[in-house]
C-alpha cells in the first residue's frame, strides 16, 4: 500500500491511496483480494482520520468511464480541509 499526494489536489489536502498490486478497479480488487480490499479502506480511513480530524473527511473510489475513473489502477481519493459539498458532481 502507497499515499501519495493527488497532483491536481480538489481539496486543501487530497491524496490518494494505492495497493501495489494492479488491479484496474475496485471491483476487480474486491473480487481477487477482498481482504486486500479491506486494508486499502482501513489506511485511506486512518489517512482521512489524520488529515481531517473531528471535522470530518471524504473518501472516493471512481469506477469506470461513467465513475469518472481515468486511471487505470484502483485507487482512493482521500479528501480533507474543507467542507465538501453534494451532490459532488
Amino acid at each position: 500500500m502507497i499515499a501519495i499526494e493527488d497532483l491536481n489536489p480538489q481539496a486543501p489536502s487530497h491524496a490518494l491511496v494505492l495497493p501495489v498490486a494492479h488491479y484496474a478497479t475496485i471491483v476487480d480488487l474486491t473480487r481477487a483480494e477482498p481482504a486486500l480490499a479491506a486494508r486499502l479502506m482501513t489506511v485511506a480511513s486512518r489517512l482521512g482520520s489524520d488529515r481531517g480530524g473531528e471535522q470530518g473527511f471524504r473518501l472516493v473510489v471512481n469506477t469506470g468511464e461513467y465513475g469518472g475513473q481515468t486511471v487505470d489502477h484502483v485507487h482512493v481519493h482521500v479528501l480533507a480541509g474543507r467542507r465538501m459539498s453534494w451532490p459532488p458532481g
